[in-house]
């Protein structure tokens, strides 16, 4: 997957949320402010400032003039990735975002899947990445789904030497099987039977059901009946902290409890974090915050309580699917010199930019449009 992009960087954390209601109180909040205070609140960089117009990001309605001069209406909030399993929203007004990235902006639909590339297993999802992550690699290099971002040669080449057709997602799933980081970056070995190729794809496309968790129109991956997590008792208001009882498998948010939560689900961890617990501090941090930031919802969103709920469910599965993973080898695997004499490696240059997207216009800073390189 040649052509990789750095994720979004916000360069302040208001602009995203874990709830879009939030968002529109931030909003109003900033824009209804004086001269003074929206600078403030606004908290500015070198990149984005009160006083500065930016283009409008593709595919969205909203004012490229300046920000204190002509906020206009609250962009419609849209949903991001800030870290692994973490979803929030964002407001996509590239006015408000250091790094933006509209070349990612371009190629997110229906069809697109980001697969984000880090010192840890591989994370695929439908949704932009924003915040401090790794390399993110589209899977297409077009809208529509019209161009892979695979190295050209390569369906066709694992086609003839697997003997079957070999798509996009096909490849996206192998590389969630079989990949690993290495000294040289995130390496994946690629098999030279078919058999092998076959017992990876099932893996990988295993595992790629869990982590997209329903998007583009899925059905959202379910732990068999009785052992599915419940509200056993309600979460509260203010929930004043987060625990977890092996014995009882049960988590309890206050005084609030669901069950059963298997212990691996609780002790799921990233780069040394329980992903629970940072879900949780994620969406308790504003009350300790100030400016926008420490908006947020007076009661815990009953959508929240649906979040985690699939959040463990998914934890769960993945941790089921952990031992496979860590099983599954790839030996012994096909030489780079076969594919450099199929002439699949190295890729082109081109194939290691983005993809000319031409077939609409943009509008760039203060309404003058420009059409995207």
């Amino acid at each position: 997957m040649p052509w990789s992009v750095a994720p979004l960087r916000l360069g302040r954390a208001w602009p995203a949320a874990a709830d879009a209601a939030t968002l529109r109180a931030r909003w109003a909040a900033v824009t209804a402010a004086g001269a003074a205070e929206r600078e403030r609140l606004f908290r500015p960089s070198r990149l984005r400032t009160p006083e500065g117009g930016a283009a409008a990001l593709p595919g969205q309605r909203v004012r490229t003039g300046r920000f204190a001069q002509e906020p206009g209406e609250c962009p419609e909030p849209v949903r991001v990735v800030s870290g692994p399993f973490h979803e929030e929203w964002l407001l996509p007004d590239q006015r408000l975002i250091d790094a933006a990235r509209p070349e990612l902006w371009r190629v997110r639909d229906a069809h697109q899947l980001f697969l984000l590339e880090g010192d840890v297993e591989p994370l695929v999802t439908a949704h932009l990445p924003a915040g401090p992550q790794g390399r993110v690699r589209p899977l297409h290099r077009r809208p529509g789904g019209a161009e892979p971002n695979v190295a050209p040669g390569l369906l066709d080449f694992l086609g003839g030497l697997y003997r079957t057709w070999v798509t996009p997602e096909d490849v996206l799933s192998w590389v969630l099987a079989a990949g690993r980081p290495g000294p040289r970056g995130y390496e994946v070995p690629l098999a030279t039977d078919p058999e092998t190729w076959r017992a990876g794809l099932e893996l990988g496309h295993r595992i790629l059901t869990v982590q997209l968790r329903g998007a583009r129109g899925g059905e959202p991956p379910r732990l068999p009946g009785g052992r599915r997590p419940y509200v056993r008792a309600a979460v509260p208001a203010r929930p004043d902290g987060l625990s977890y009882d092996p014995g009882t498998e049960t988590l309890h948010l206050g005084s609030g409890q669901i069950s059963p939560v298997p212990a691996e689900a609780w002790e799921y961890e990233v780069r040394g974090v329980r992903v629970v617990e940072g879900w949780f501090a994620a969406r308790t941090a504003y009350r300790d915050a100030d400016g926008l930031e420490a908006l947020g919802p007076a009661e815990w969103p009953q959508e929240w309580t649906s979040e985690l709920l699939g959040l463990l469910t998914t934890l769960s599965l993945l941790a089921e699917l952990a031992p496979a993973r860590a099983a599954f080898t790839v030996s012994p695997a096909l030489p780079a010199a076969d594919l450099r004499q199929a002439g699949v490696l190295p890729p082109p240059r081109w194939s290691r930019r983005p993809a000319s997207v031409l077939d609409h216009q943009e509008e760039g800073p203060g309404g003058q449009f420009a059409l995207p390189l």
